[in-house]
């Protein structure tokens, strides 16, 4: 790894650089009994911009994962015997125990945003990250919302660790890795238009619950080939798209079952399925009970909220 001489080597001290370590007794406090905070907390948090000649290495790692996250600027990371380069948009997480370095570019340092985090809970978080960024290292949209959320994290920190500030900042940290994870997700009500094809295929079953159709049907409404788009769809949704869209379908049947007055048929109707017993089996399937089991257990509950 190419660096800076050893004497102008920095692991901190950059103009406008936040940082704060939780104390130990603290972290012991996170990571106890309260099951909000034990799953997921913070332990170091900061802000490094321009962090010139920023310099890290830890031969035998830590017991934290660490998450940094590149706005500007770039730099290299090493984790055990892979490199990886970061620049603008990019982030990595390191995991815990795993021996890695870390350095600014020197002609372009970069300005990153930077966590490290335990509980149990967060090797399942790393395994889906890995799994849909296909490696420790990914690339984000740059997002106001995402920055304005980590400065809330950190600006609450600040105001001390009462049990109600460790338990919103760790909850909201969760959130901050939920918005790399699923990137495309984030702040998805503010975007103006959707671009993903999976997104755009959703949308058409949702507008179509009605009817019945076929898997070329919805891949011709994204304009792909139906075995791109049912591989696609499978990847980001974990379902294959006629059984993705018949959740969707029954999710709109368990709001008529509980809201309206709607009798099974009528439902079935509505939701384009002629056979109601077929209705009714795929409805099982799914929710474990009948329709007719389900709106009389949704009745109960209702009326007894009311007693």
């Amino acid at each position: 790894m190419e660096s800076a001489t050893i004497e102008i080597k920095k692991k901190e001290g950059f103009n406008g650089q936040k940082a704060i370590v939780l104390p130990r007794s603290i972290l012991v406090k996170a990571g106890g009994p309260n099951p909000l905070s034990a799953g997921l907390y913070l332990t170091d948090i900061g802000f490094y911009p321009k962090a010139k000649f920023h310099y890290r290495e830890r031969s035998h790692g830590i017991d934290q994962y660490i998450l940094l996250y590149c706005t500007d600027g770039k730099g290299e990371v090493r984790i055990e015997d892979n490199s990886y380069a970061l620049k603008a948009g990019n982030f990595i997480v390191i995991p815990a125990d795993k021996s890695h370095a870390y350095e600014s570019d020197q002609n372009n340092p970069w300005s990153i945003y930077w966590a490290h985090f335990k509980g149990h809970l967060v090797k399942s978080l790393i395994k889906l990250l890995v799994k849909r960024q296909k490696g420790y290292k990914g690339l984000v949209q740059f997002n106001e919302s995402r920055i304005k959320l980590f400065d809330d994290i950190y600006s609450n920190l600040e105001r001390g660790y009462s049990t109600d500030n460790l338990c919103y900042v760790n909850i909201s940290f969760g959130y901050f890795l939920s918005s790399i994870i699923f990137d495309e997700k984030f702040n998805y009500s503010a975007k103006q238009y959707t671009i993903n094809p999976i997104d755009v295929a959703i949308e058409f079953m949702q507008k179509n619950l009605h009817t019945i159709f076929t898997l070329d049907d919805v891949a011709k409404s994204v304009n792909l080939s139906t075995s791109h788009f049912s591989a696609l769809f499978k990847d980001q949704t974990g379902f294959a798209p006629i059984k993705y869209f018949n959740h969707i379908k029954i999710q709109k049947a368990c709001q008529y079952l509980q809201f309206t007055d709607l009798r099974i048929k009528e439902i079935a109707s509505i939701l384009g399925i002629d056979d109601q017993y077929y209705f009714s089996r795929m409805f099982s399937k799914i929710m474990g009970v009948s329709p007719q089991d389900y709106k009389i257990k949704r009745e109960t509950l209702r009326e007894t909220k009311f007693l």
